[in-house]
């Protein structure tokens, strides 16, 4: 892609390439209002070499925008508390809400060529980073997002021209560092790894667009067209992504008819294994605190299950400085605007702590598939979707860890009564409760399917028996302590 790049095609004049620049902008402000009212997010990312021009053009793409519906972001280096976490967590953090435009000054494709320049990526892991890339990008376009990736392209003598000229000029010299002498030095190598990552990355639903950047205003031009036209075709129809055919490594679920309800204790011997096993996961706390090994507790189930009593059992035992429980409730307005995953995304935990989710992403293939809240084709993708989502944390050193709590009709029946007949509790119980019980039968045919397509082998789902709580309590830290115990046996 850019080992034959054809430099200095432009045939107009500098005063034409200007003249035409100026009603580009003049489109481009024209058409965010057909943005906002499409809800169609936008996210304009350049990449390129150092001393390329890429602050320049973002300046000329936005000279006409309006300033309330744009943002742009300068991505640096991760810092130290970005590491971490999971490599795309900051970058699905900043993405644009429906309606808006986000540049993005360099972004994954920088952080992920630099490190593996600088050996901090194997050749595997680079490979992997790039598969990973190619599945963010694909959600979000799958999610109607529109990317466009701009790629500005100058030879080895232009660069090192501009980075001489920068170095001259006490004021801009701050702009020429090492690191871009280095790799004006290095040109062929580093050339070489572009063009790898531009065609491993290029996309019909993701494009990459090369733009040759040696003059100035033909490149502003150059960007500016392509940003229109990408815009204006994505209003008229969005590239639907392909979809991959994905065969996980699954494991075995019971469909929750043959689930055994009847697994009790007795409260002495219930009082005695939950002071045992608060004990032990106190202590693998600090030694994952230690570690720097995080952890991510997922609870679903059936309303009145007894979620609750059991977050606060296995929550008794850990220090509260190191863990978080986030119960999630219907999205807000600045949730739905974004990605379904993206409000579970900003809330991942950083190394050495615990997040504990009491409902999840998993909402979008049972109560949002069976209200209406999305389409088809969304649920129906979700569950690879999902999958992707949990192996990327998987792979970044995290442990996942998956409950449904179930019970029987007859029990959550007899406890939305007592709820209802205790005025300290019934709180707990809502109208949506009893809606949600009329259709008992289709979450059940739900969530068996939820459970028979996301028990993969690196996140697996575990049933907690909770017609008796004591029992499911008890459960649920013993698999909570075997999977921490497991995870710190590996070596760091």
């Amino acid at each position: 892609m850019l080992s034959d790049f054809p430099f200095h095609t432009e045939r107009r004049t500098q005063a034409e390439c200007k003249a035409l620049l100026k009603v580009r902008r003049e489109e481009l402000a024209g058409l965010q209002q057909r943005l906002q009212q499409a809800g169609l997010p936008v996210i304009v990312l350049l990449e390129g070499w150092s001393a390329a021009g890429k602050g320049r053009t973002i300046q000329s793409l936005i000279r006409e925008l309006d300033p309330r519906f744009f943002k742009v972001i300068s991505v640096n280096s991760p810092t130290e508390t970005e590491q971490r976490w999971p490599f795309l967590k900051r970058h699905f953090e900043t993405i644009p809400a429906q309606g808006k435009v986000l540049f993005l000054d360099t972004g994954w494709m920088e952080e992920t060529v630099r490190a593996y320049l600088h050996g901090e990526l194997s050749e595997d892991e680079y490979q992997a980073r790039l598969e990973s890339i190619n599945i963010f990008e694909r959600q979000l376009a799958a999610g109607g997002y529109l990317l466009v990736k701009l790629f500005l392209h100058i030879d080895a003598q232009s660069q090192k021209e501009r980075l001489d000229g920068l170095a001259a000029d006490k004021d801009t010299a701050w702009r020429c560092t090492e690191a871009d002498r280095r790799q004006n030095r290095n040109y062929q190598k580093h050339l070489a790894v572009f063009d790898g990552y531009l065609a491993a990355t290029d996309k019909p639903w993701a494009p990459w667009k090369i733009i040759d950047s040696t003059q100035a205003v033909q490149a502003n031009l150059a960007a500016a067209d392509w940003l229109h036209d990408q815009i204006c075709a994505a209003l008229e129809a969005r590239p639907v992504p392909v979809h991959p055919s994905y065969q996980w490594p699954l494991a075995p679920t019971l469909p929750l008819a043959q689930v055994d309800l009847d697994k009790a204790l007795e409260e002495k011997d219930y009082r005695k294994q939950l002071k045992k096993c608060r004990k032990k996961l106190a202590a693998l706390h600090n030694e994952l605190y230690r570690k720097k090994v995080p952890v991510v507790v997922v609870y679903e189930g059936w309303d009145a299950a007894g979620k609750g009593g059991n977050i606060k059992r296995l929550a008794s035992a850990l220090d509260p400085r190191g863990y978080e429980v986030l119960p999630i409730a219907a999205p807000t307005k600045d949730e739905l605007a974004r990605h379904y995953l993206w409000r579970f995304w900003t809330r991942l935990p950083k190394t050495g702590h615990i997040a504990i989710f009491d409902r999840s992403w998993y909402g979008r293939v049972m109560v949002e598939r069976l209200e209406g809240f999305c389409t088809t084709d969304d649920w129906q993708r979700a569950f690879d979707e999902i999958n992707e989502f949990e192996q990327e944390l998987v792979n970044s050193g995290m442990v996942v860890i998956k409950f449904w709590v179930q019970i029987d009709k007859d029990t959550q029946l007899e406890r939305f009564n007592e709820r209802q007949a205790d005025p300290a509790k019934q709180w707990k119980i809502t109208e949506e409760d009893w809606r949600n019980r009329d259709k008992w039968d289709a979450y059940e045919v739900a969530v068996n399917e939820m459970l028979q397509r996301t028990s993969t082998a690196f996140a697996p789902w575990h049933i907690l028996e909770s017609v008796d709580k004591k029992y499911a309590r008890i459960k649920a830290m013993k698999i909570v302590i075997e999977a921490l115990e497991r995870a710190l046996e590996q070596p760091s």
